[in-house]
């Protein structure tokens, strides 16, 4: 038998197969060790020590409903001190009476603000509630409301879409800008915003464009934020929920009940305490993160198609 010569067909075959192999086998390496990093910041990553971190005193928007009364009530289980914010004088009474009784060793102050109203008057309240407080470490930005239903753009009243920016731009805006001066001054904090799946991991968010317009620019504001204030010791995190039960879900999505990807309010303010002070932007609970990695594999096209079906189904009325 003689042996056989290797032409240049042969030779390019051999290396294209080479070339594939090695790309291959780096994709796997890839998916490999995102896969690894993902449990860590997961499930092992111990939490950062936040008032050593950042200070005593933690600041919450929209404190008395879903994700910001959560995250409220994680922060004192921790030992943090609260400046709870809401619209309603009756609910910050009694989430704060509720928190005392429970951590009697939390001290907490209210500050009614209305974003969609008087939002001076409310960040000027703010501004001298937290003028004696020396340690105001952490903001957890949570405020935000969105359509009553699902409406085309041009069925959206002015009314409605004023008060959706006012209070998800202006207000995420406001707040920010009270505490960061003081956070530069002793030169640590952590600024949290809560952003939304429907700005960020879903290319399109029909019938509710301006909602979503909104959380993309509060995913743009925090990461520039981040970028800007990093040398003066300031973590600014964008983190992503997707579906959580909380009032505004169930009356938009007509969502009640927690699921494998739907999580309770707790448990994504669980998730989301142990993620302040590391990635500039994340989506803390396990499943969400789940669902907008494979969601990066799907065309722009099929999403879009999807959830225009999903609002549209939504849109009819009886």
């Amino acid at each position: 038998m003689g042996l056989r010569v290797l032409t240049c067909s042969d030779s390019f075959q051999w290396l294209l197969l080479a070339i594939t192999t090695c790309l291959g086998f780096r994709n796997v390496l890839k998916q490999s060790f995102s896969l690894l990093r993902w449990i860590y910041h997961t499930f092992l990553r111990s939490e950062k020590d936040l008032i050593g971190s950042y200070g005593a005193w933690a600041l919450v928007t929209g404190a008395t409903d879903g994700i910001g009364k959560a995250f409220a009530y994680g922060l004192a289980r921790r030992g943090l001190n609260l400046i709870l914010v809401s619209r309603s004088s009756d609910k910050l009474r009694t989430v704060s009476d509720l928190i005392r009784a429970d951590f009697p060793n939390c001290d907490v102050r209210t500050v009614e603000i209305d974003f969609a109203g008087d939002t001076d008057g409310g960040i000027s309240r703010l501004k001298a509630a937290i003028k004696d407080v020396a340690d105001l470490g952490i903001l957890v930005n949570n405020v935000g409301i969105t359509y009553p239903e699902a409406m085309f753009f041009h069925e959206v009243e002015e009314e409605v879409w004023m008060r959706i920016v006012k209070v998800n731009v202006v207000g995420t805006t406001a707040v920010t800008a009270a505490v960061v001066d003081g956070m530069i001054k002793r030169r640590k904090g952590a600024i949290v915003n809560i952003g939304s799946g429907a700005g960020i991991v879903v290319p399109s968010h029909p019938l509710y464009a301006i909602y979503a317009a909104t959380k993309a620019y509060v995913r743009q504001l925090s990461r520039s934020l981040s970028v800007e204030y990093a040398r003066h010791g300031i973590h600014v995190q964008c983190q992503i929920p997707l579906y959580v039960v909380t009032k505004m879900v169930a009356r938009v999505a007509a969502i009640e009940k927690p699921s494998l990807w739907i999580a309770t309010a707790e448990e994504y303010a669980e998730a989301g305490i142990r993620r302040i002070g590391y990635e500039a932007e994340c989506s803390p609970y396990w499943s969400h993160s789940l669902q907008w990695y494979f969601a990066s594999f799907l065309p722009a096209s099929l999403l879009d198609s999807w959830r225009l079906h999903v609002a549209l189904r939504r849109n009819l009325r009886p």
